[in-house]
């Protein structure tokens, strides 16, 4: 795809359902501008996915969709395969619709790690006192404490989405001066969503989760939380939040080991 492109590909995401940001395109092309794929027929598009390589070892793979007239029609299967073959060798990730989760396992050797529960709430009340905005933190660390909670380093990725129109950013700075936790909310096409959301402890969690929900009062907010971190569901079942989707998480090869508990809200289904 162009980068223009990723806009259309964005754009059906939300006509399926998911949600997205209303700017995440730009942030999503500078990811990896070559992951993109677009199938056309007679000069139209009919299906979109992305596959972003986000270092030597490890790629994810979002953002497949095929219109509704012309699925099983052969062009997805054909669509997918490129994608992964921009992948090359390295562990895939995704996180699929439960529906489709047979299918990739059996057509791509996708295999379950977990699931991710999105939970639904609205937003208000009153920012903690001690936080920093995201701009006031040096940009090193603080992507250095993003690739401890992410299979791969994506500083490009990261220095996009932060920086997106609509977006707010917290964190939480030990008193050695390390980061001990960031969160992001951004605007999206309906409501507001909390990712990524990475702290130390949940008490630092909940802190930055107050800080971003008070940036949405009265609005929906998203939260997407893998299951297995029983803390941040519990923040979320806390707050009033009640589930409204899930994906399964899958990789291609072994699960990356990443510190699930401190790991309250996942950055986005569609680029991990």
């Amino acid at each position: 795809m162009r980068q223009e492109e990723v806009r259309v590909a964005v754009g059906w995401a939300e006509q399926e359902g998911w949600n997205p940001g209303i700017h995440d395109a730009e942030a999503f092309y500078a990811a990896d501008p070559e992951g993109f794929f677009i199938a056309e027929l007679d000069g139209e598009p009919v299906g979109t996915v992305s596959v972003v390589n986000y270092d030597e070892t490890f790629a994810f793979a979002g953002l497949y969709v095929v219109k509704p007239e012309y699925r099983n029609g052969g062009y997805g299967s054909r669509l997918f395969a490129a994608g992964m073959a921009h992948a090359g060798d390295r562990n895939v990730g995704g996180d699929g619709v439960v529906a489709m989760q047979e299918k990739y396992r059996t057509r791509s050797g996708f295999t379950l790690a977990y699931r991710n529960i999105r939970f639904e709430g609205t937003g208000g009340g009153s920012e903690p006192e001690g936080l920093l905005d995201l701009a006031a933190v040096p940009f090193e660390p603080l992507a250095a404490y993003d690739a401890r909670h992410f299979p791969a380093p994506r500083p490009r990725f990261l220095e996009a989405w932060i920086r997106q129109e609509g977006t707010y950013g917290r964190a939480v700075l030990a008193d050695d001066g390390e980061v001990a936790g960031y969160g992001v909310i951004r605007r999206c096409h309906h409501g507001h969503k909390i990712g990524p959301l990475f702290a130390d402890t949940p008490g630092i969690a909940e802190d930055i989760f107050f800080a971003l929900s008070a940036q949405a009062p009265g609005e929906p907010i998203y939260l997407d939380t893998p299951e297995p971190n029983a803390a941040a569901v519990a923040l979320a079942r806390r707050h009033g939040m009640v589930p409204v989707f899930e994906t399964a998480r899958i990789y291609t090869k072994t699960a990356p080991y990443l510190p699930l508990d401190e790991i309250f809200g996942v950055t986005s289904f569609e680029l991990g």
